[in-house]
């Protein structure tokens, strides 16, 4: 196991943040995984980084607060404010953000209280979120297993054994292996990814049209100026650690329809699950989740542009993650595994010179700006998406998968 950590270490500093061409490193995480961030820092001093801030995201202090204070207080209290990021940001550090779930952590704790301790979490960094979106600065969000949440998900092995496991599966999930540099796996699996991109962009779609077995039956319109991404795109950082995804901002005023979810959200640390959306010009009109309703209504209503779409992002079912036939109750492996949306904000590199922009200028070309962004899981293995082009519809995916 250690050769593998050491790889994935090398993986997330080398190619994922790219850290040898900057001075600061600002790592998040939580208590569950101290020894492996202590890991991380330790070879990030080897390679000459001095600069290194380690965040406790101090979850578990959160999580007691929110179960006595007030709502209207959660913005004045310390602990909520992210203020040290933008100083961070300020200094074009790199960001990498190491997400390690504590299962059922939220539970008990009223629904309005989760979203607007998120809210003040997002608020409160405005500097470092500008940045972040605007791909100003190198950041990677990527796992690393604790024994509760790996006990969580496989209830039927002992503790040792079920660690191992979701250890090894993040490895599998990565291309982290023995056998092979995963640095030239990730290389190659962009080519890939490029090949669609343009593909995609050369066809200069005008709307896709969603439909499958849960009867989604969604058309998202997309912006006369569209731009498909991945992480290929960018050659100084991989925003996530995994990322099989190829994405766009769609016009945000102009999906219509209704979409159906195909995995739980988990919303920092709350399970929303078995909900749809129904859309109309744009906005999120009607919504209703079997488990976690109210805070899927709380995040709708964020703020004023949290009901429209910030992302359209596209995976094939038949891929690593999906393929483990594993719920792993993270956005940033289960997003992996399925064609997604998101809620909030859209993503300014998608847009051509929508980097150079600000928000009203983003809004006025279609591309949503919100104070959130929160994906969830859409695709399954019957999803069709037909594309309408400028020279007549195309199918783009066929039971769940790329077809083009």
């Amino acid at each position: 196991m250690k050769e593998l950590e050491e790889k994935y270490i090398n993986l997330l500093l080398n190619k994922c943040l790219n850290i040898t061409s900057h001075k600061s490193l600002f790592i998040s995480y939580n208590d569950l995984v101290k020894e492996f961030v202590n890991n991380i820092k330790l070879t990030a001093e080897s390679l000459g980084i001095k600069d290194i801030y380690l965040c406790n995201d101090q979850d578990y202090e959160k999580r007691d607060i929110l179960k006595t204070i007030n709502k209207e207080d959660i913005k004045n209290n310390p602990i909520f404010n992210n203020a040290i990021w933008d100083e961070y940001a300020k200094k074009d550090a790199c960001f990498l953000l190491i997400d390690s779930e504590i299962p059922h952590l939220m539970e008990g704790i009223p629904e309005d209280l989760v979203v607007e301790a998120m809210h003040v979490s997002r608020t409160t960094k405005p500097i470092y979120r500008e940045k972040q979106m605007k791909n100003e600065i190198p950041w990677c969000i990527a796992a690393f297993p604790n024994k509760e949440w790996a006990k969580d998900l496989f209830k039927e092995l002992p503790e040792t054994e079920s660690y191992n496991k979701l250890f090894h599966l993040i490895c599998d999930m990565c291309m982290v292996n023995k056998d092979s540099d995963p640095i030239d796996n990730w290389n190659k699996l962009f080519l890939r990814q490029q090949e669609l991109t343009e593909k995609l962009n050369n066809m200069h779609i005008k709307r896709l049209h969603y439909q499958n077995s849960l009867n989604t039956d969604l058309e998202i319109e997309l912006n006369d100026n569209t731009i498909w991404s991945s992480c290929a795109n960018d050659q100084n950082m991989i925003a996530n650690m995994p990322s099989y995804e190829v994405f766009t901002s769609p016009n945000y005023k102009k999906t219509n329809g209704i979409v159906y979810s195909s995995k739980p959200l988990i919303y920092n640390g709350t399970v929303i699950d078995k909900f749809y959306l129904k859309f109309k010009d744009g906005k999120c009109i009607e919504s209703s989740a079997t488990i976690g309703d109210k805070v899927l209504k709380d995040i709708i209503n964020t703020d004023e542009y949290s009901p429209y779409l910030g992302e359209v992002a596209l995976v094939n079912y038949d891929s690593p993650i999906s393929n483990t036939n594993q719920v792993f109750n993270t956005t940033l492996f289960d997003e992996n595994a399925s064609c997604h949306l998101a809620l909030g904000s859209g993503f300014p590199e998608c847009l051509k010179a929508g980097l150079n922009m600000n928000d009203d200028e983003l809004r006025k070309n279609g591309v949503n700006v919100s104070s959130t962004h929160v994906d969830f899981m859409i695709g399954t293995k019957d999803l069709s998406i037909i594309a309408e082009t400028a020279n007549g519809q195309v199918q783009i995916f066929k039971n769940g998968n790329f077809c083009i």
